[in-house]
């Protein structure tokens, strides 16, 4: 026998339906992709500006240069015919402790004396964390896969591992770069690390930092994926009296990743500066 609707019924049986419709599709709709920081082979990053992280308002401010001072990069150098200069850090920052304050002093009396002023670039050695995403004449790869993300900055092959959604070891060994773990949060990778050794510096400023050093980075491209950019937290309450975020920013090139032997280019070099390069006793092979 047929069953015959009125308008009503016919109404609501059309609403079910497409309310189940949608809900089907929502079901094979999948979950938003994280960002592809390098599609192809040939896309890199390169850092902005000096080297210098951007301050972030409400935040204490990171080291930058003593205002006695003035910094004169090669490029700027370059265009206005001036002598470059190097980095003296700004010991008078506030958030610094009084020990770190008089480790850089040392490092700025050198300096103003006439030594090269140290980078883990020039010296061809390992920049820790957040060190890494200030590193200058080269450019940043990311190759992404399911279970890890590896950054390599092609300027002395310097490499940071990242497994992705797992948690940190109860006692990871102190490292280099430490134990860096992360996940995606929509469109940003955000990067736990802790497990830092006391060697590396900060930043450029040649500012130290203890091994109970915490940096949380999180990264997302920009204006339409021109640009890439870091949010940077720091904490380490044995250095400074307050947490800090900074901002990094790179912009995206079109370039083939290339191996710059870094410590070979530093000892042939033709101004006969000492970079602190480390230098093997004997060949090891």
């Amino acid at each position: 026998m047929r069953k015959f609707y009125g308008k009503r019924q016919l109404l609501a049986l059309g609403l079910l339906a497409s309310l189940s419709g949608a809900a089907a599709a929502q079901q094979r709709t999948p979950a938003s992709a994280p960002p592809v920081f390098s599609p192809n082979a040939n896309t890199g990053w390169v850092g902005i500006g000096i080297g210098a992280f951007i301050p972030v308002p409400g935040s204490p401010q990171p080291i930058g240069q003593d205002p006695a001072h003035r910094y004169i990069s090669n490029d700027e150098a370059g265009v206005t015919g001036e002598q470059p200069s190097q980095r003296v850090s700004d010991i008078g920052n506030p958030n610094l402790k009084p020990w770190a304050k008089e480790v850089m002093k040392k490092e700025n009396d050198k300096v103003l004396a006439g030594k090269f002023a140290y980078t883990a670039r020039s010296a061809c050695q390992a920049a820790g964390v957040p060190g890494f995403d200030v590193l200058l004449g080269g450019a940043l790869y990311i190759l992404q896969s399911p279970s890890k993300v590896t950054m390599i900055f092609s300027g002395n092959g310097e490499t940071r591992h990242i497994p992705l959604n797992v948690a940190h070891s109860a006692n990871p060994k102190s490292s280099w770069y430490g134990e860096s773990v992360g996940h995606y949060e929509g469109d940003t990778l955000v990067v736990d690390t802790i497990g830092l050794n006391d060697k590396t510096f900060i930043d450029n400023y040649r500012t130290p930092h203890t091994d109970k050093l915490h940096v949380t980075e999180r990264w997302r491209m920009i204006e339409g994926g021109k640009k890439l950019e870091i949010l940077i937290g720091v904490d380490d309450p044995g250095t400074f009296n307050e947490p800090f975020k900074v901002l990094r920013q790179y912009d995206r090139v079109n370039r083939p990743l290339r191996e710059d032997a870094c410590s070979d280019n530093n000892i042939n070099n033709p101004f006969g500066i000492d970079y602190g390069t480390p230098v093997a006793a004997k060949p090891d092979f």
